[in-house]
């Protein structure tokens, strides 16, 4: 599950009919420059938001199993006690965002340190939209988009517009920024470049990871002087006990929530602290709790190969004009040796100060193939790419790469470097990481050798190889507590693999029904198959899951 925030979530609605399609609102964003050797280093590129998932998954826990040996902390005595949320105005958003008028907004006091719960505390923000009916109304849906570190207080807006009255009509529908995002006391590491360079580290040309190394290393210990020690307690964990907070706050006894992405294992792990303050709980696009962070790196380039002939058919199928190939074999081709040629010899992007590289061009189509909807858009910007390394774009390449490379506005009063740092505290700070230099430089050799399309970066060195001790083991998920888990899981997911799913639905047992779906992309609700949306709205509305694994293969083109 790699973070699409990183990557470049889209964050702006992509609309069908005039409603947005998924959360994360499907539209493009930008990389916005190359850093290092060339390698994109703005999250606000091309892509998605979850890829955080994939990052984050992609990077599992220490095979070794050295775990800190605190333990967790125990829950506050302080929850009781906490205030209610005042409602007002939501913060500033980005020049030429919008949000639903609807939408209100507060904060939540809550502890550094669950440890210490009297010393100091940060905020959280939240959001509220209020759509629950007077004696329908079963209690709140708290939301939450992935990443890790994508702000979520504009979700419902984006959220509802997709769900039938019957759920809107049972629950309010809660956002909030995780601890350490955006508007939640926002963490920065004053990083130069926050973009995908350290966050998805693609060897060199020939495959060395040196130039990686370094960069890891000078990321973790930039982090380590300009946000210093307290930044280890920015956490999953920490963020899970946030959001009992948060249930405090709304005058809750228990919470609905819905998770996407890296959301997922933030949902696992509140329902793993709180089994009996989780009330029905939906996650889409898997990361498999036994896998956070180091170790879902082996199912990334196996899911790469899985979804990449999605895109690889749109372009065959234009061949008359696009001269990709007509076959996904010929596409494919043609894509890996444009990606090694960039590579070695990058493009200059005609109005911008970019270089197009190989990484870039990998890191924009990872982002891309998150979304069916803009699978053409990829197919055009193949051709564009292409077009930009002959030396001969056309004017229809310079638009297509406009649109990719156009950098977002900044949110007024978070720092540039925001998602990036809170990437690293999240995927760093949950679990230990290996910290052996030639083991990395190995296994990248071995995954660049059996994934061509992912060319050694899943495996590749990250700065969680020099990052502090976390402070707690990672929270334990078990099958142990009620059954009220839906889980949604695309076959061909990029961002969290199919793998990935089952190997939740495998640690949560008894709790949790599945549905599968045969349908390629990250995003499952709402993408087309009636199998999929009915039984997430009746588990919605009345809560009950499906008896067995339901496998769904009525996908409707949108």
């Amino acid at each position: 599950m790699v973070p699409l925030s990183l990557i470049g979530l889209p964050t702006t609605a992509s609309v069908r009919h005039g409603t947005p399609r998924t959360w994360r609102a499907r539209a493009l964003k930008t990389v916005q420059r190359s850093a290092g050797a060339g390698i994109p280093r703005r999250f606000t590129g091309v892509v998605i938001a979850v890829a955080l998932a994939v990052a984050a998954a992609a990077c599992g826990a220490d095979p070794e199993g050295n775990a800190p040996s605190e333990d967790p902390p125990p829950v506050a005595a302080e929850v009781a006690a906490t205030p209610r949320i005042t409602w007002g105005t939501c913060p500033a958003l980005a020049e030429g965002a919008s949000r639903d008028p609807r939408l209100t907004c507060g904060t939540v006091e809550v502890p550094l340190d669950y440890r210490n719960p009297r010393g100091e505390k940060i905020e959280v923000a939240v959001s509220k939209l209020p759509t629950a009916k007077s004696g329908d109304r079963r209690g709140v849906l708290l939301l939450n988009p992935g990443g890790p570190a994508l702000a979520g207080l504009d979700t419902p807006g984006v959220v509802a517009p997709t769900l039938p009255p019957s759920v809107v009509a049972a629950y309010d529908l809660i956002g909030f920024d995780p601890r350490g995002v955006q508007h939640s006391t926002p963490q920065s590491c004053g990083l130069d470049d926050p973009s995908l360079a350290g966050l998805f580290p693609y060897p060199a040309a020939d495959g060395s990871i040196t130039a990686n190394v370094d960069h890891a290393r000078t990321d973790a210990e930039r982090c380590a002087t300009s946000a210093g020690e307290k930044l280890r307690y920015f956490t999953t964990a920490n963020t899970a006990r946030d959001m009992d907070r948060i249930r405090a706050a709304l005058g809750e006894e228990k919470i609905s929530y819905w998770g996407q992405s890296y959301g997922t294992y933030l949902g696992t792990v509140y329902a793993s602290l709180f089994p009996d303050r989780a009330d029905r709980v939906v996650l889409e696009g898997n990361v498999d709790p036994t896998k956070v962070w180091a170790g879902a790196k082996d199912n990334w380039g196996k899911a790469m190969s899985e979804r990449f002939p999605d895109a690889a058919k749109v372009a065959a199928a234009q061949h008359a004009t696009l001269r990709l190939g007509g076959t996904v074999d010929e596409v494919t081709r043609t894509y890996l040796a444009l990606a090694d040629r960039l590579d070695r010899t990058p493009a200059p992007v005609p109005g911008t100060p970019l270089a197009l590289t190989g990484a870039m061009l990998r890191t924009v189509t990872y982002s891309l193939l998150l979304h069916n909807d803009t699978l053409p858009v990829l197919a055009q910007f193949w051709k564009a790419a292409a077009g930009l390394a002959d030396g001969t774009p056309t004017e229809a390449d310079r638009q297509v790469l406009q649109q990719v490379f156009t950098a977002p506005p900044p949110t007024p009063g978070v720092p540039a470097d925001n998602q990036a740092t809170m990437f690293l505290a999240l995927t760093c700070g949950d679990a230990q990481w290996p910290n052996d230099v030639d083991q990395y430089a190995r296994r990248t050799a071995e995954d660049r050798a059996a994934w061509p399309l992912t060319a050694g970066m899943p495996a590749n060195i990250w700065p969680c190889a020099f990052w502090p001790k976390p402070i707690e083991k990672p929270v334990r998920v078990t099958d142990k507590g009620p059954r009220n888990t839906l889980i949604l899981q695309n076959r061909r997911d990029n961002a969290t693999p199919w793998e990935d799913g089952l190997g939740l639905y495998k640690v949560l047992g008894e709790r949790a029904a599945f549905v599968g779906a045969e349908h390629g992309g990250h995003y499952v609700y709402n993408q087309g198959s009636t199998c999929v949306d009915e039984a997430t709205v009746t588990f919605l509305t009345t809560g009950r899951l499906p008896d067995k694994k339901l496998h769904c293969t009525d996908i409707t083109p949108q």
